[in-house]
């Protein structure tokens, strides 16, 4: 067979390979029409959205924006992700080279003495011994012709890798940025816990100045004494677990800032944000606004070509080599036409039995794509989990937040009616105790209410996605260059 002809026959196999390629499609996901938890919550339009990048900005705490400033320019996480995209570039651009020639060099110079009495070889006259010099520049050109693909979808495989990269990237700010929001209202809820314990324990002190003074003229006896100061070292109590509980807050957001626990330290303050109205997108749109599927998906479409990869190893791969150079046994003679010397050639090694291996290999890509698939597909089914539950806990946390109020005046009302009949000698101090109780557990518990509500409405921003769009990580991605080819 002529090299016409053979090189007519490879094109016709490339094309056979290039029309079996598998073809990318993104996966069917089951996307519910609407959210399930009904208003307050509306629909977000294109004025009315989450803020990119800076989604903690909806909540109005110049504080937070500050620590959430420091955590994404410091927090060791992210730093580490930073670099790890940057790893999945550079890997990118090294299979990308594969489309390239690879062209060496490899200057030589040697001399040497040859014996004298080494063997004739077919020489008729006595050899003598002699002293060369050899001086050599040669080149070797290997380039690999890829007319099946192989090539080209693993630099597609690659590049999808690098979008998932930063995809993930986009992923762990959010993680690092809602846990950051998350632990400062938990912080906040922690204050107004607090504060709320000590007005109990002022107001209990007081009390327990009352009673005294009753026992001491005789009205009462030491056991009402000993029920109030009982009360009072257990408001105490609770102070000190509180606060041990708020240390743990601190150090974790010292943490997310890349900040020692040591050295920092949250002021105190009321707890007197309230949770902002989140636009909502709909459920068709959470597969774009949420970076962990973005991942997912770009790691399926990694795994199909990779497919496209298995099947290229079915066909011949095709090494163009190439060597060429300057040779002389006198440098002053190196650089002349006659030094000149070449070499060029191509093969064909075509698998023909390899035991099952190359099949094998199909068969573990296809079985990685179907992974993919289902993760993916798992992804995009607890997003839209979150979200309700997000949107369900923030409709029964505003409902509880209502009652809780009603419940915190009532009782209010029952302590303030408590001591003034027990200062008319109507009631036992048990009765004052009890309502002092009720009064502080309900506070408490309104408080707490307000932080949770706060958190969850981190964690609704959070499931949305933060604002963040996949369209952001399309153009990424490393393309041949000639610049990049001649780099070292």
């Amino acid at each position: 067979m002529s090299a016409r002809y053979f090189a007519v026959a490879l094109l016709l196999a490339g094309a056979i390979a290039h029309a079996g390629a598998a073809k990318y499609k993104k996966p069917d996901v089951t996307i519910p029409a609407n959210w399930q938890t009904p208003a307050p919550w509306h629909e977000a339009s294109p004025l009315d959205s989450i803020p990119k990048g800076s989604w903690w900005t909806l909540f109005g705490d110049a504080e937070l924006n500050q620590y959430e400033e420091r955590a994404m320019a410091n927090n060791q996480t992210l730093k580490a992700a930073v670099s790890r995209l940057e790893e999945a570039r550079a890997s990118a651009r090294v299979t990308a080279s594969g489309l390239y020639p690879e062209l060496d060099a490899g200057p030589s110079a040697s001399r040497q003495r040859v014996s004298g009495n080494r063997p004739l070889l077919g020489a008729t006259t006595p050899l003598r011994p002699d002293t060369e010099n050899t001086f050599t520049i040669p080149f070797t050109l290997n380039y690999e012709v890829d007319l099946f693909g192989r090539v080209r979808r693993s630099v597609e495989a690659a590049n999808e890798s690098l979008q998932a990269s930063a995809a993930d990237l986009e992923n762990i700010r959010l993680l690092v940025s809602s846990d950051l929001a998350a632990d400062y209202f938990q912080l906040r809820e922690l204050d107004a816990e607090i504060d709320v314990v000590r007005k109990a324990i002022d107001f209990q002190q007081k009390g327990l100045d009352l009673v005294n003074k009753r026992h001491n003229g005789g009205a009462v006896s030491g056991l009402d004494v000993a029920q109030q100061q009982t009360v009072l070292d257990s408001s105490i109590t609770q102070v000190y677990l509180l606060q041990q509980q708020r240390a743990q807050y601190e150090h974790a957001i010292a943490v997310l800032q890349g900040l020692p626990a040591s050295q920092f330290q949250a002021p105190v303050r009321s707890l007197d944000a309230q949770p902002p109205v989140v636009p909502l997108e709909l459920p068709s749109e959470l597969l774009q606004r949420r970076p962990d599927i973005a991942t997912g998906e770009r790691e399926v479409a990694a795994a199909n070509s990779r497919i496209g990869v298995a099947r290229a190893a079915f066909y011949p791969s095709i090494p163009l080599v190439g060597g060429g150079g300057l040779e002389s046994r006198n440098i002053t003679t190196l650089f002349n036409a006659p030094s000149a010397m070449w070499a060029i050639g191509f093969s064909a090694l075509e698998p023909l039995f390899a035991g099952g291996r190359l099949h094998a290999q199909l068969e573990q890509a296809r079985a990685s794509y179907d992974e993919n698939v289902a993760n993916y597909r798992e992804s995009a089914l607890v997003a839209f989990q979150q979200v309700e539950d997000a949107l369900s806990g923030l409709n029964a946390l505003q409902s509880a937040s209502q009652s809780q109020q009603r419940a915190v005046d009532d009782a209010e009302r029952s302590l303030n009616l408590a001591n003034t009949r027990y200062t008319g000698g109507l009631v036992t101090y048990l009765d004052v105790i009890t309502a002092e109780e009720q009064a502080l557990t309900n506070e408490r518990l309104a408080t707490q209410i307000q932080g949770q509500r706060l958190v969850t409405s981190v964690y609704l921003v959070k499931a949305l996605g933060g604002g963040w769009d996949s369209s952001s990580i399309a153009a990424i991605g490393v393309k041949p260059s000639i610049k990049q080819a001649v780099q070292q």
